[in-house]
């Protein structure tokens, strides 16, 4: 079987902790939940460095971000690869909650 290439999400350092207390990380992008949204964004490595800017470009705020590397086989929910809008990038899109022991490294950002 195939092993399926690590995915990554940046994210504030107050909300991964809140996760790792909880158990699940259930944050979709800045300032939106994955109960809001329907899955959770996440992006390769290689459009890591466009989505943080997308989201955190001018980020001033008083916590850290991280990067949580994801590895796809631990998750036990869906993951798809999908684009906005037809013919653009395609992102992976976790559909349910991220357990804790999906994240085998959290990576400081910046």
């Amino acid at each position: 079987m195939t092993k399926l290439p690590y995915i990554v999400h940046i994210t504030e350092r107050a909300l991964w902790d809140a996760a790792r207390e909880r158990g699940t990380y259930e944050m979709s992008t800045r300032g939106r939940t994955l109960h809001e949204q329907g899955f959770i964004h996440f992006s390769t490595r290689d459009q890591l460095p466009r989505v943080a800017a997308f989201l955190y470009g001018s980020y001033d705020g008083p916590d850290e971000l991280v990067v949580l590397v994801v590895d796809p086989g631990r998750l036990g929910v869906p993951v798809k690869y999908e684009a906005v809008e037809p013919g653009a990038e395609e992102f992976p899109h976790v559909y349910g909650p991220v357990p804790v022991d999906a994240v085998v490294d959290v990576e400081p950002w910046g």
